[in-house]
């Protein structure tokens, strides 16, 4: 009876075995005819099936944690120890430019250039790091101060443009450098009186040399209008200096766009008499004409105004010729620059009609009225000439115009304000290029009527 009990068991047991192995298809694990172990196989099978099916928990660390990292301390500021380095190679090369350059070039890997630029340019300037002021912080230890820099060469162009070509190189290797480099020479320029007249020359002609290369922008010269340097007569010195330097490298008419809005003359002595009186003196005499025709320039645009207003008022004409030639007078304008500006003014005054056929006809009575204003300011045929070219100029950028051109010429000779000998030189000689042909074309007639009535006229004379 024992044994049918235990043969059943297994039987039972068995057959849960082959539906759990079906459940996790998994092989069934024979059983064995151990008494009392039937219910291993079964738990063992309950086990596995739920360890299977179960959701895996994720290992946990264990013991002990690792500290955080600090952070890096800040990195001192040490300008000392950069000068040490840069003094000492400086001495090494014995004065070599292209040494200095080479040592230079090869430093800035290894050293920061960007931290410590102004302690750089101090150094190969004047040769040794600057107080606020400009005095020397190391003067009194050799060791700390270098023989080999702008301040101690020779006081010629030459020498003071090899070591201009050191900063080039140096700032085209090193980028980065060229902003602290203007802000070294607009400091510098503030030290002027810190620095002897020989320092201040060699800063000059380095300054000229690089503001002709491009390595420093015009902006720098603002420093030069300080008051401090422009009473006593530092900044005036300072700049025919540099402008000497920057006229060898380079042509006066790249100089002369600095000069303009330089205030490098103390506030009674702000005139151009004065300015073109002292660099007459000092040989630069295309500056001194140069800020003649930007005070021309300034007196135009100030008389253009005015002539607008008064257009605008419907002044009598009479009126108007009378403060055109005061004006004349007052600020030595030739005629051929107001007839430019009459012109101008003239053809500005109108709101002109936007349909071609209707602005000749506009334009004819517009300067038929003003004629006379007109021919006051045109009795010279360079005068003449202007306004021939002012017309031709106008009517081409107008293309409104363009067929208006001949007419008006033709209105300007009957009216006394062009004369024949101007309008034949215009046609053969003096026309712009700007819309020649076109031009040419429509005057081409009346030319000819002209030439024949002047052959007339001296084949008249000679019968006579």
């Amino acid at each position: 009876m024992g044994e049918c009990v235990w043969l059943y068991e297994c039987v039972c047991v068995c057959w849960v075995c082959e539906t759990l192995s079906t459940l996790v298809r998994r092989p069934c694990y024979k059983t064995t005819r151990v008494p009392g172990q039937s219910h291993v196989c079964v738990l063992f099978l309950l086990s596995r099936t739920f360890m299977n099916t179960g959701k895996q928990q994720k290992p946990v660390l264990t013991g002990q944690r690792f500290k955080t990292r600090k952070r890096d301390e800040k990195e001192k500021f040490e300008p000392t120890v950069f000068r040490d380095t840069i003094v000492l190679g400086l001495n090494e090369t014995a004065g070599d430019l292209e040494a200095i350059a080479k040592f230079l070039d090869v430093t800035g890997s290894r050293l920061d250039y960007r931290r410590y630029a102004d302690t750089l340019f101090d150094i190969l300037i004047a040769g040794s790091m600057l107080a606020p002021g400009g005095t020397r912080i190391d003067d009194g230890d050799r060791s700390k101060v270098t023989k080999h820099c702008v301040f101690t060469t020779e006081e010629t162009h030459s020498a003071v443009r090899s070591y201009a070509q050191v900063f080039n190189k140096l700032i085209r290797r090193y980028k980065y450098l060229e902003k602290a480099f203007e802000d070294e020479i607009k400091k510098l320029l503030l030290f002027l009186k810190a620095f002897t007249e020989s320092e201040q020359t060699k800063l000059a002609m380095l300054t000229g040399i690089l503001l002709a290369t491009g390595t420093l922008p015009p902006a720098i010269l603002t420093s030069l209008f300080s008051d401090n340097i422009v009473k006593e007569g530092i900044s005036a010195s300072f700049a025919v200096k540099m402008f000497k330097a920057w006229m060898a490298e380079k042509d006066a008419s790249a100089v002369t766009s600095a000069l303009v809005g330089m205030e490098l003359f103390p506030a009674n002595k702000q005139n151009v008499e004065h300015f073109t009186k002292y660099f007459n003196e000092a040989g630069l005499k295309e500056l001194s004409d140069f800020l003649r025709v930007q005070q021309s320039l300034g007196t135009r645009k100030e008389l253009q105004k005015e002539l607008q207003e008064r257009l605008s008022q419907e002044c009598p004409i009479r009126e108007m010729v009378v403060y055109l030639k005061e004006e004349m007078k007052r600020n030595e304008l030739q005629e051929a620059a107001v007839i430019g500006l009459l012109w101008t003014c003239l053809m500005n005054a109108v709101e002109w009609n936007k349909k071609e056929e209707l602005v000749t006809e506009q334009a004819l009575k517009h300067l038929k009225y003003y004629s006379p204003l007109l021919a006051v300011f045109s009795t010279q045929g360079q005068s003449e000439l202007v306004l021939l070219q002012k017309v031709q100029e106008y009517c081409y950028e107008n293309i409104h115009f363009m067929k208006a051109f001949s007419k008006i010429i033709v209105l300007f000779y009957k009216a006394d304000v062009l004369s024949e000998e101007a309008i034949l030189k215009w046609y053969k000689d003096t026309h712009a290029a700007k819309g020649k042909s076109v031009f040419l074309e429509q005057m081409k007639k009346f030319v000819e009527w002209l030439q024949n009535a002047e052959e007339e006229s001296e084949s008249e004379g000679e019968e006579d």
